[in-house]
């Protein structure tokens, strides 16, 4: 939901309609009416909920998450799979600490960030652990 509203919010500063604190609002409003569903008593506060979110003041800090998300998967699951090579080249990633990008970083341990691959893989994953949930109930 963050990053809906924060990739709604950036669409119309683009396109050079006025984000005013009431348009934010509004749009904040329907994203919780629309994701939270209509047994959710969604009141009048959470329309203001967005103004001390500090993620919403770096931009597109909420896909930080997922891609980060996504990288951890793509390197636990080769680690587990007992890939070749795949320890070690987490081992040098840690290493790396700030010496390169971290997509550069990512490449050593066999992470490709800028393919959809690790994002597929961390979806996949997602899936299944609803899937599990699901049974649980």
């Amino acid at each position: 939901m963050f990053a809906e509203f924060e990739n709604m919010a950036h669409r119309k500063g683009a396109e050079g309609e006025s984000l005013t604190a009431q348009t934010l609002c509004g749009m904040y409003r329907r994203l919780n009416e629309d994701y939270f569903g209509p047994e959710m008593t969604v009141d009048r506060q959470i329309d203001y909920e967005w103004e001390r979110i500090p993620h919403f003041y770096t931009p597109f800090y909420v896909y930080q998450y997922a891609t980060g998300f996504s990288a951890a998967v793509a390197i636990s699951s080769k680690i587990i799979k007992g890939e070749e090579g795949a320890l070690e080249g987490y081992k040098k990633f840690l290493r790396g600490g700030c010496s390169m990008k971290p997509i550069e970083l990512l490449r050593l341990c066999g992470v490709d960030m800028s393919s959809p691959e690790p994002v597929k893989e961390a979806l996949a994953f997602f899936g299944e652990l609803l899937d599990e949930f699901e049974k649980c109930w």
